[in-house]
């Protein structure tokens, strides 16, 4: 319980970090967010310019929950349900923030590398956080952090960096080529921030011996993870069990461990960097 309120709260506090940096940094200074925030961005410049609406309306949050509804039916299919509850919870936070919070129209201050640089820091630890939670901010984390699922050897990176190569080229367009240095500039230091504040492309190698033959399908079913196994035999007693070889991210060992433990208690449980006890995965050092 206290983990999953833990989770819970770097949610709360990585969403409202995020919106908190587009609102006091990202958009008074005209910086493009880049992902999907950063193309709402674009739909709600152009959506001012050609409709009469108050200057005053802010649509960037409700638009950007329009467009994440089709990646979180894509991320429905593959996470698992606690996943996509979260990345509910993050979106809400950032659509009712930033439809409520009055729209600054002037940077807070006058050097524009300082703002890119605390925008990219602030909202850097809110994404950070959320990802660390289980959940993520929604947008291309969704598409990431699904792709990460299936393929543990993807690198988080690689699909926000084409993405983003395609919307800032549109961008040249529309804005300044000094505000685009300054959007890239930006993303660069949130990723990195990032980076720091999750552990989602941190993979373990895990090793479970059971006799229990319904733990792979569990596993599989419950936390999409694909399951090698062979059969082996106990040199002494001469008896049978299976031996499954399963690569999961550092978080979800708590996830791995109760589904086991609930299905064999006797299970033995080892990482690749050093066996643990099945019962804390204590490491044996």
């Amino acid at each position: 319980m206290s983990k999953r309120l833990e989770q819970y709260f770097y949610l709360v506090l990585g969403s409202t970090l995020l919106t908190l940096g587009i609102w006091l940094f990202v958009t008074p200074n005209q910086i493009n967010f880049g992902g999907m925030i950063g193309l709402a961005q674009l739909i709600d410049y152009f959506i001012h310019k050609f409709l009469v609406l108050p200057k005053s309306l802010n649509t960037l949050g409700m638009i950007n929950l329009l467009m994440n509804i089709p990646l979180f039916i894509f991320g429905y299919k593959i996470m698992n349900k606690e996943f996509c509850f979260k990345t509910i919870i993050s979106l809400i936070i950032q659509t009712v923030l930033l439809s409520i919070l009055p729209a600054i129209k002037e940077p807070i201050v006058e050097d524009a590398l300082l703002n890119v640089a605390f925008a990219a820091i602030i909202c850097g630890i809110g994404v950070g956080l959320a990802l660390r939670s289980s959940g993520c901010c929604g947008g291309i984390d969704i598409a990431t952090v699904c792709l990460v699922k299936k393929n543990p050897d993807f690198k988080a990176g690689q699909l926000s960096i084409i993405f983003n190569v395609v919307l800032f080229g549109i961008c040249l367009f529309i804005y300044d080529i000094k505000i685009i240095m300054y959007s890239i500039v930006f993303v660069a230091i949130l990723y990195t921030t990032a980076d720091k504040f999750h552990l989602q492309n941190i993979n373990v190698a895990v090793l479970i011996f059971t006799k229990n033959k319904e733990i792979k399908e569990a596993i599989m079913k419950q936390m999409g993870r694909g399951v090698t196994y062979w059969m082996g035999k106990g040199a002494y007693t001469e008896t049978d069990q299976e031996i499954l070889y399963v690569a999961i991210n550092k978080y979800e060992i708590q996830q791995l461990n109760k589904i086991v433990s609930s299905l064999d208690p006797k299970a033995f449980v080892t990482l690749a960097q050093g066996p643990m006890v099945h019962g804390g995965f204590e490491k044996r050092l």
